[in-house]
């Protein structure tokens, strides 16, 4: 499997004993696959084959002797291309499925997780077509897709090897008007930022066409300009791939935009909002979460956030933008959170699918925004609450009440330095939170990350 983003597959995890018990796995070699599973943000059956500790065609196998469901080769198959009207790009990525043939109302379809009923269940219901699933390898199901899908539907793959002289304007040598010169030109311009280091894009109309400005830390500039005639298809083009309505501009919109960089899989969050220049529009890529260690965490840090995880209070990362406050994060609730513990977070972008926490995505549209999500999170019984950010005196004594119920609280917070840190909590409004903190993580750079107890960040506060 060659993309990182997290889909379960029940149909392994319900068999995953039976693999032992058919002694095609040792039980330290599960139980190693469950660690690595779990560090790394993919399902069961990628941490099996990745590790080489089976391989693919003895796992499919498998699956098709005890689900008794056929396997089917796709590398040899021919695909009816009229069947994929039934299942969308975005579907069909979703649940890792791709429409094979129609015989009598029946559409057989490959599946890497045939016993995902929800999927077929969705598919039966919107279509009205009965589901015969067959078992396919993921990876050929995920590289059929991208072959046989229209690539309108989403962003093409990007490949930044031998790229040192790439830059995204070199493309620019007509104003064609037609989708795929504008897909081109976006996959172009995420490509140069993803070469630059770029984490956050702003398109901004100025005289002559629209700015194309990558930010790093504090400073934003220029790398070019997008044409006049290429700035209302460009936009409509990010918006729609974004899942935003590029008909509206009147209004704030947030969406969120995914693409594949070298066979990684990154997700985007695309802001668009008006003013009197017209829309603006800024994106903001967030990579996969990694492991503590490979972030630079040592285990006298590690042990620090699994102990600050096991009591009330308020763990606070910190650091300027762009530092990786939210990647680390991640990093922690991906990792360090016990089974037996029931995490939920709120958040205004999903980034990446987390294994066994209930993640929920604010949306204004639908009057699901923070406020509401205050007054009814805890009768959802949580121990652990992510939530981005607080914009709210409200919301800030809200949150800080959590901790006196035995919550603990996971957020993040804006300060290029310790100083500022220290000017910014000495405002009366935060003198409750300051006191429920039991710890901070502070990233200086991201090969300095320092963390303090609530007694230390007492000391150096007071």
């Amino acid at each position: 499997m060659e993309l990182n983003q997290a889909v379960d597959n029940k149909s392994i995890e319900k068999l995953q004993y039976d693999l032992v018990r058919d002694n095609l796995l040792q039980f330290e070699d599960l139980e190693r696959a469950r660690e690595i599973a779990q560090v790394q943000n993919i399902n069961l059956g990628q941490a099996l084959i990745n590790s080489g500790l089976i391989k693919e065609d003895v796992l499919l196998k498998f699956l098709e002797n005890k689900l008794h469901i056929p396997y089917v080769d796709l590398e040899t198959f021919q695909i009816d291309k009229k069947c994929l009207q039934f299942i969308s790009y975005n579907e069909a990525y979703k649940y890792r499925i791709l429409p094979l043939f129609e015989i009598e109302g029946t559409l057989t379809v490959a599946m890497s997780d045939p016993l995902n009923l929800f999927a077929i269940d969705n598919i039966i219901e919107r279509t009205g077509k009965l589901i015969e699933p067959v078992v396919s390898s993921e990876k050929c199901i995920l590289k059929k897709i991208n072959e046989h899908y229209d690539i309108k539907d989403k962003v093409q793959d990007i490949n930044t090897q031998n790229s040192e002289d790439y830059h995204w304007i070199d493309i620019l040598h007509k104003d064609s008007l037609s989708e795929e010169r504008i897909q081109e030109l976006l996959g172009a311009i995420l490509k140069y930022a993803i070469k630059e280091s770029a984490h956050e894009l702003y398109f901004d109309r100025v005289e002559g066409g629209l700015s194309v400005n990558f930010k790093h830390h504090t400073n934003s500039n220029s790398t070019g300009i997008i044409p006049e005639l290429l700035i209302n298809p460009f936009i409509s083009k990010i918006k729609t791939l974004a899942g935003l309505d590029p008909f509206v501009t009147e209004i704030p919109q947030l969406g969120k935009l995914v693409f594949n960089v070298d066979d990684i899989e990154l997700t985007a969050s695309v802001s668009a909002f008006p003013t009197i220049a017209g829309e603006r529009v800024s994106l903001k890529i967030y990579h996969p979460p990694k492991s503590l260690n490979k972030l630079g965490f040592d285990m006298d840090k590690i042990d620090a956030l699994k102990n600050a995880l096991d009591k009330p209070g308020v763990i606070l990362v910190c650091g300027s933008s762009l530092s990786g406050k939210t990647h680390i994060i991640y990093s922690i609730l991906s990792e360090l959170i016990k089974e037996n513990k029931i995490v939920m977070t709120l958040e205004s972008i999903i980034k990446y699918k987390l294994k066994n926490i209930y993640q929920c995505e604010l949306n204004e549209n639908v009057g699901f925004n923070l406020d509401k999500a205050m007054r009814f999170i805890e009768f959802q019984s949580p121990d652990i609450v992510y939530f981005e950010g607080i914009s709210t005196k409200e919301g800030l004594d809200f949150f800080t009440s959590l901790t006196i119920k035995n919550k603990t609280l996971i957020t993040e917070f804006l300060a290029d330095n310790m100083d500022d840190l220290r000017h910014k909590f000495s405002y009366n409004e935060f003198q409750m939170f300051k006191s429920v903190i039991s710890c901070l993580v502070f990233i200086h750079s991201r090969e300095n990350v320092e963390i303090f107890d609530s007694e230390a960040l007492m000391k150096y506060l007071s």
